[in-house]
């Protein structure tokens, strides 16, 4: 059976955290393909003007263009609408067919938010998941969602600890914007795209 990851987020920018936490599903779940998605539209960001999806995509690109069977779609950003979980899962199955296992990568927050999503149901009901969680961050939460959801629909549903960097795009964003340094949290290639394009002044 193909196994599937699909990485959803904004990932404005891309950096370690979000590599790793990658890598990890893809060892931890026997993925044979890990597929990037940057978001459009995300539904519970509409606030916050995201980054150029363009950009985005290209620092995506160069952030995992050394990793084995990690790519990146454009999926979500070609569409002109809000980037629902549920629409972009449906659009992969429709690719790989029922007989891969599609799982959707996230983290402990937005996963425990997820009786809010979209179709929440036919996402639980239909598809695997691995969550990015921090040891000692939100455990015992986290832990009676995933016994109430498996409890309820049977979904496949790991746990991945990300002890490797402890970072957020908003962190990196307010340090690039003050001219700190980030070149202990993302690819120096990604670093030096975000120089000369002025992105986060």
């Amino acid at each position: 059976m193909t196994k599937i990851g699909i990485f959803g987020g904004s990932f404005d920018p891309i950096h370690f955290g979000h590599i790793y936490l990658a890598m990890q599903a893809k060892d931890e779940a026997e993925l044979d393909r890990i597929i990037f998605v940057p978001a459009n539209l995300q539904p519970f960001k509409l606030d916050r003007k995201a980054t150029d999806g363009r950009h985005r995509a290209e620092m995506i690109e160069l952030s995992v263009q050394n990793y084995d069977g990690a790519i990146v779609s454009p999926y979500e950003l070609n569409r002109d609408d809000i980037s629902y979980t549920v629409n972009t899962l449906n659009h992969f199955r429709d690719e790989f067919g029922n007989s891969a296992e599609i799982y959707f990568i996230t983290g402990t927050d937005a996963f425990l938010k997820i009786d809010t999503w979209k179709n929440a149901d036919e996402i639980l009901s239909g598809y695997s998941f691995i969550i990015g969680s921090r040891p000692g961050y939100r455990d015992d939460e986290l832990k009676a969602k995933i016994d109430e959801l498996k409890s309820k629909y049977g979904c496949n549903i790991i746990v991945g600890h990300n002890t490797q960097i402890d970072v957020s795009s908003t962190e990196l964003r307010e340090k690039l914007k003050n001219g700190e340094s980030v070149k202990d949290y993302i690819n120096p290639k990604v670093e030096r795209y975000i120089q000369e394009n002025g992105l986060y002044k």
